[in-house]
């Protein structure tokens, strides 16, 4: 067999092939030598399927595992299926092996289930990219990707790239810089998002655009977020919020359907942002368990409990049937998460046998504990756990990571298999906090306030809310957008209130600003992120399972190790130089 052939992939055997020769090319994943017979499973990129070599009527050369092998055999239907392959039907006969290529014993068993570390894996990542479940997941994120492509051309979207090397700009994260030879003591940045670019593209009248864009952002990694990712980027001229949600409904039914065969019931529901923050303590609420916070502010207000009655926020969760499960040293985890949110901790009250008990008994009157019982639908076993402070976000957000953490915690989400997406929508436009009073834009600051806002904007600009949206899935933000800004006078309002000068606002903005003048149409966008698309569709809860070559927690390469030093010599053409 000197002629590498091949009949079909390996889970294109079946049935309706037994009898028949086929040729095969892949690797040998495991091996069973009992004497007279030899098992081998040959994995390729589609699957696992078993060889049998009969040793007494043929020699066939040394075989072990990871071992690149062509065979020619006939197909042949097992006596004792096994489920849990897809060609747990049949195996194949071999009549000829050819040994393409040996390989050396590797760091770790290339399989699903590996004990291997982490940066072990990716310092060999080719050999951990064997592993069937991670081809898996880059063959669903290419079938999203197809996808895409397929329904943004069939509705006019044309694809257009845009610069990786451009401005640094202001978008909320640390950009990476990179120096230029040619202009000294200059750097080009890295795109966070295409914002700028694909407006620009409006203003230029594409009116449908879309990108697979890479985006880069120099922040601090965790489970769900990679220093450079990639964006479905996409961008609409004249299309109001409920026209492009309905396109985005569409596209997200599609990836869903023709990936993992799961069904959208569209349109696709949407919550109002004040709902979803001040109901699921989230702006990204998972609404697969109950867990809702209660304002209870108005019970406590003549309590003698200091703490309750001067603040200006309470609120409480109510876990249903759990006062077994909080001891004071579950108690004491989950007071790590109130420090985060700047409050010293978590009070709480068990509800058993008619009676309360808990650190703030003492403070409460039988009219407190009626109240309580009749606004909670208190029965027996409840837990009550309260959050309290000056600031609102510090008690929402508090509840909302807390009651994401107890629904682990308690297993609270039943049915795993159910996809919990809906849009969130009418953000505000700006996030004031509570004791600076500074604004911050929720979005950018391209986004379109509300035209029943507008009057808002020089009295109240905290009370102005915009044409945003969010799509959430399973509790993660998947993707977001909103309309733009399309006329000069408000953009450069947003930009004064956010207290940048005309100076400013020229230098980081001037080309942007200028191109306002000749006619934009109004014009609105949204990005999806594609590895936190992936990540939901694949149901891993690690953003690295859905990158090729990822970067670990320290934003290092452990496979190449990059970042890396460089030359003088490199140095020196590019103007730098270390003190």
């Amino acid at each position: 067999m000197k002629e590498i052939k091949r009949t079909c992939f390996n889970t294109e055997v079946n049935l309706n092939k037994v009898g028949q020769e086929v040729y095969l090319i892949g690797w040998v994943h495991k091996k069973r030598d009992l004497g007279s017979l030899t098992f081998i499973d040959l994995r390729d990129r589609s699957g696992i399927i078993q060889l049998v070599l009969n040793n007494e009527t043929k020699k066939f050369p040394v075989v072990k595992n990871e071992y690149l092998i062509h065979i020619h055999g006939v197909v042949n239907k097992k006596d004792i299926p096994n489920p849990k392959l897809l060609t747990g039907n049949i195996e194949i006969v071999v009549d000829k092996l050819e040994v393409i290529n040996t390989a050396e014993l590797t760091p770790f068993i290339i399989d699903d289930d590996t004990d291997a570390l982490e940066d072990t894996r990716l310092k060999y990542r080719y050999l951990d990219l064997r592993r069937l479940c991670l081809q898996k997941n880059l063959i669903l994120r290419s079938k999203i990707v197809s996808i895409t492509h397929d329904f943004l051309n069939k509705n006019g979207f044309l694809e257009i790239e845009t610069p990786v090397l451009g401005v640094s700009t202001p978008e909320g994260a640390r950009e990476f810089l990179v120096p230029s030879r040619n202009n000294p003591q200059q750097f080009y940045a890295l795109p966070q998002s295409p914002q700028l670019y694909k407006q620009l593209l409006m203003i230029a009248g594409f009116e449908r655009y879309y990108q697979i864009a890479k985006c880069f952002r120099d922040e601090d990694l965790r489970a769900d977020r990679q220093p450079e990712f990639t964006q479905i980027d996409i961008e609409t001229s004249f299309l109001n919020q409920e026209q492009l949600l309905d396109i985005m409904d569409q596209l997200l039914y599609r990836i869903f359907k023709e990936t993992i065969g799961y069904e959208i019931k569209l349109p696709i529901r949407k919550m109002e942002y004040d709902e979803a923050v001040n109901v699921y303590g989230s702006d990204k609420p998972d609404t697969r368990f109950d867990l809702k916070l209660v304002d209870v502010k108005d019970l406590f207000i003549n309590s003698e409990f200091e703490i309750f009655k001067n603040n200006k926020y309470l609120k409480c969760i109510v876990v249903k049937n759990s006062a077994n499960y909080f001891s004071r040293k579950i108690f004491d985890e989950l007071n790590l998460t109130a420090n985060k949110f700047g409050m010293k901790n978590f009070f709480n009250l068990k509800y058993v046998n008619n009676e309360f008990s808990g650190s703030i008994l003492k403070f409460l009157t039988d009219d407190i504990k009626n109240e309580l019982i009749n606004k909670l639908n208190l029965e027996n076993n409840d837990v009550i756990i309260f959050a309290s402070s000056n600031i609102k976000y510090n008690v929402n957000f508090g509840l909302g990571a807390l009651r994401n953490e107890l629904a682990k915690k308690l297993d609270l989400i039943k049915n795993k298999d159910q996809y919990d997406i809906l849009w969130v929508v009418h953000w505000p436009l700006f996030s004031k906090d509570e004791i600076t009073n500074q604004l911050t834009p929720e979005h950018h600051p391209f986004t379109r306030p509300c035209d029943e806002d507008l009057k808002y904007l020089d009295e109240a600009p905290e009370k102005v809310y915009a044409y945003c949206y969010d799509i959430v899935i399973n509790g993660y933000e998947a993707g977001g957008g909103s309309l733009r800004i399309y006329d000069q006078k408000t953009q450069t309002k947003i930009f004064e209130l956010l207290g940048l000068s005309d100076e400013d606002i020229k230098k980081r903005f001037g080309f942007f600003i200028d191109a306002f003048k000749y006619g934009t149409p109004p014009h609105a966008g949204i990005a999806f992120g594609l590895e936190r698309l992936t990540m939901l569709l694949t149901k891993t809860d690690n953003i690295r399972d859905v990158i090729a070559f990822p970067k670990n927690l320290k934003a290092r390469c452990p496979m190449s190790n990059a970042p890396s030093n460089v030359t003088e010599e490199q140095l020196k053409d590019l103007h730098i130089k270390f003190e």
